[in-house]
């Protein structure tokens, strides 16, 4: 593995090193086009907007989610390519 693919698996690691984001990721693949706005996020993880907004940051600079400004609200979606990278990477057989 080249030290620049290491570097950003880290970083997705590091990322979902906290259950929050790990919750987040998870609510976020359950919505169709796995794609949710922030306003769906902090009922089910019982945290404010701000709070939730922190983690999505996170998720996004990890480059597990991107974000799409609509309006007022942020749309949050799955990058289904770092989650590959991810899973290869802990398991080179699959």
């Amino acid at each position: 593995m080249e030290l620049e693919d290491a570097q950003r698996l880290a970083r997705a690691l590091k990322a979902l090193g906290d259950p929050t984001r790990i919750r987040l990721l998870s609510i976020i693949a359950a919505q169709p086009g796995a794609q949710a706005c922030v306003c769906e996020l902090t009922e089910p993880v019982g945290l404010s907007q701000p709070t939730v907004s922190h983690h999505m940051r996170q998720l996004v600079g990890a480059g597990l989610v991107v974000r799409e400004q609509r309006g007022r609200w942020a749309y949050y979606t799955l990058v289904p390519q770092m989650l590959t990278r991810l899973s290869v990477a802990l398991d080179p057989q699959t």
